[in-house]
């Protein structure tokens, strides 16, 4: 028991702590606040640049797929003309008509590329299908791009 009352002798002699004026160079208490909101003006631009870069993400990738899709149905309705030309679809038939309709604007100057071929089909089946393998390779390359530039 004679410990306690050592104890409690010495506490009594120490002088209660005070707090410390601010020394320079650290903060005072209103910089603090200052430094605060600073770091959530920072965190907000932060978070602001983020969902920028995962909506252009997003956008880029949304563009990428409509190219892709775009692509993949050209070279459809090329593929389905070669295949009712070379089959021998009634010309006259108007879904023939509408798939040529909408074949000889997309197979872009590839319909008479190759001319010195005797047979009509296998003109058609070259010609065409040289095209719609064009669409499908310029599709994949710009889907590529636009998804690069929507993760930069």
């Amino acid at each position: 028991m004679g410990e306690h009352s050592e104890r409690s002798a010495k506490a009594q002699e120490e002088p209660p702590t005070q707090a410390l004026p601010p020394v320079a160079g650290t903060p005072a208490r209103a910089e603090m606040f200052r430094d605060a909101e600073d770091a959530e003006a920072l965190e907000a631009e932060e978070r602001r640049r983020a969902n920028w870069r995962a909506t252009r993400a997003r956008i880029g990738g949304l563009l990428a797929a409509v190219v892709r899709w775009a692509g993949l149905v050209f070279a459809l309705v090329l593929a389905v003309h070669v295949i009712l030309t070379v089959g021998g679809a009634n010309p006259e038939n108007g879904i023939t008509q509408f798939i040529r309709s909408w074949a000889e604007p997309l197979s872009m100057g590839f319909g008479d590329l190759f001319t010195n071929i005797s047979d009509p089909k296998a003109q058609v089946l070259v010609n065409y299908g040289i095209a719609a393998i064009f669409w499908l390779i310029v599709s994949s390359i710009v889907a590529k791009i636009f998804r690069r530039l929507g993760g930069i």
